[in-house]
């Protein structure tokens, strides 16, 4: 009898599990088929379609109790005589001495808008894996914390002209700076749609050996999820996403995470770049490791994550 019920508990354990499993699954894809769909026009920065995104980020950060880091959740800013936004939430740290640091979690939102050269007829870039797919892993990760509050304040940052150069992440690093924030370390998220191949790792990290951050984050994670990518070092990717202009102003641990290695995925900044062809279970396992080892990072001790010499 006692078999019968350890066998019927631990069936229920995975069944459960399994159903869980499947529901974060459907989140994700909902997110994503909704944020990288034709009725957002490719978020081109300054377009009726980014503010459509816009105010489905605030929608979504306002249910799930992730509050404004400012008086609202936009971070305002001008582009060639348009208004542009960065939306900016944050979960407020538990940890009296620890909570004015804020660990940084981003990812750009805007992508290229409709191109000239159309392919079977399609000109809208849709911009699924660049950048929809890593929007997705911020929203569910700004609900992991608003449930799971750590030590740190968690600020979650989606920038828009990030494809105009940067600029979203440069105004609000430069705010940041001004304002004499407290950062303490910046995990930026670029291209997570489709896994790696014949690697020992997940993800890659840009600019890996300019910090422990990798270190740190996979212990807590217990999985090698971060790894180093000659590539990334040979094209100087560190310099090249949203992570940078947070370095360039603060000096602090600041690094992008991709998956996006030039050979597994064919529609950069091209019309196929499209919701159906994202890896949902690959992205569903990554953000979950995701949020182990960024509870670490904002768990840790006082300097325990730093630059290295």
């Amino acid at each position: 009898m006692k078999k019968i019920i350890y066998l019927f508990s631990l069936f229920f354990v995975f069944h459960t599990f399994a159903q869980e499993t499947q529901f974060l699954d459907e989140l994700i894809e909902k997110h994503l088929f909704y944020l990288a769909s034709d009725e957002l026009m490719g978020r081109d920065t300054g377009s009726e379609g980014i503010e459509l995104a816009a105010q489905y980020l605030e929608k979504y950060f306002r249910r799930h109790k992730v509050k404004p880091f400012y008086e609202t959740y936009r971070d305002s800013f001008m582009v060639k005589n348009k208004h542009a936004y960065n939306i900016v939430a944050v979960v407020e740290g538990t940890d009296k001495d620890l909570k004015d640091e804020l660990v940084m979690v981003g990812a750009h939102y805007d992508h290229i808008g409709i191109t000239d050269k159309k392919v079977d007829g399609d000109s809208i870039v849709n911009g699924a894996n660049d950048n929809a797919v890593s929007v997705v892993a911020v929203m569910k990760l700004a609900k992991h914390f608003a449930e799971n509050p750590p030590k740190r304040s968690v600020l979650f940052t989606l920038y828009s002209a990030e494809e105009l150069g940067l600029l979203g992440s440069k105004h609000l690093a430069k705010r940041m700076k001004e304002e004499n924030q407290n950062l303490h370390s910046v995990f930026n998220v670029e291209m997570i749609g489709v896994p790696m191949e014949n690697v020992d790792y997940m993800a890659y990290l840009t600019g890996i050996k300019q910090s422990n951050y990798a270190d740190v984050f996979n212990q807590a994670a217990e999985e090698n999820v971060l790894g180093f990518f000659q590539t990334s070092e040979d094209m100087q990717l560190f310099k090249r996403s949203d992570n940078y202009p947070f370095y360039e102003k603060f000096g602090v641990p600041a690094h992008t995470v991709c998956t996006f290695d030039f050979q597994n995925y064919e529609y950069y900044h091209h019309p196929k770049d499209e919701a159906e062809f994202m890896d949902i279970q690959h992205m569903n396992q990554l953000i979950s490791n995701f949020a182990l080892g960024i509870e670490g990072i904002a768990n840790s001790g006082k300097d325990e994550v730093k630059m290295n010499n």
